[in-house]
């Protein structure tokens, strides 16, 4: 079951609804440890100090930030609580906006709200009056000894919480160098066969059709090797040579969309992957 990460609450004009916040996103990762090559002892890092080779220990380590080369300005663990965000156990809602308002680069990490001991109606309220007027909250929270930038939005029977970019953390498209200056409009038969491939690509979002495909790869050859079978080399990808003809590549595309067999690899992997997290499940 998850736990909760943080508790708090939402700050709703006068109204304050306590709320506990979760994870919204198991995030998948494989991690491997460095070994001894010779006899598979694992390698553990050590902090070293480069200008005497000396380790030093953790409680001799204090914060420095760099203001010019070698130079460093030493900041305590109080002098940075002295500066933090107050309300540190508060989402203070400041504004209502309307979810298309708002670019998806500036969505960062997702999160569930939940009410806490006697806070239901007060949480099924704004849950409910947020659904009803179609707006989504923005709102500031500390987290972590940082401050973070929210939009909530209602989530079925729950709240979400995005945290979010700031405007000047967002790279604007104006900065990238590679961008044409004069965007030539594009011949109208190209045109119309690419809104043609875009129709027979369309279709309704379904989540559970897409999947990482090297974790699950590395999962199953992981699995092989522990059973102490052998990994044959997957075969290379060749990479398709540059665009000469986009009529003709549009129609070979829509022509390969029509044509597309059953995919029985990725059903394979899915399958062989699965097999692996039962066996760690019943280890």
């Amino acid at each position: 079951m998850p736990r909760p990460m943080w508790s708090g609450s939402i700050s709703f004009g006068l109204v304050n609804i306590p709320v506990k916040l979760y994870n919204a996103v198991r995030k998948k990762s494989i991690n491997f440890n460095q070994l001894r090559k010779s006899d598979g002892c694992r390698i553990r890092l050590k902090k070293v100090c480069p200008a005497d080779g000396a380790e030093v220990p953790a409680e001799n380590i204090v914060k420095g930030y760099q203001i010019s080369p070698d130079q460093y300005v030493i900041v305590t663990s109080e002098e940075l609580e002295a500066v933090q965000p107050k309300n540190a156990r508060t989402i203070a809602i400041e504004d209502f906006v309307q979810l298309d308002q708002i670019d998806p680069l500036y969505y960062d990490n997702c999160y569930y709200l939940t009410p806490d001991k006697g806070a239901g109606k007060a949480y099924s309220l704004l849950l409910t009056a947020m659904r009803h007027s179609g707006k989504i909250a923005i709102a500031r929270v500390v987290m972590r000894n940082k401050e973070y930038l929210t939009a909530i939005r209602p989530a079925g029977k729950a709240l979400a919480l995005s945290t979010m970019h700031f405007a000047d953390e967002i790279i604007a498209v104006d900065e990238l160098e590679d961008l044409p200056i004069d965007i030539p409009e594009p011949d109208k038969r190209e045109l119309a066969m690419a809104e043609q491939l875009i129709n027979s690509l369309s279709t309704g979002f379904e989540p559970e059709k897409y999947y990482d495909q090297y974790y699950q790869q590395v999962m199953a050859m992981l699995e092989k090797k522990a059973e102490g079978q052998i990994v044959v080399s997957q075969p290379e990808v060749k990479e398709k040579g540059k665009v000469i003809d986009l009529m003709a590549a549009l129609e070979a595309s829509i022509s390969a969309i029509k044509n597309k067999p059953e995919n029985g690899r990725e059903k394979q992997i899915k399958n062989s992957a699965s097999k692996t997290r039962k066996k760690k499940a019943h280890a």
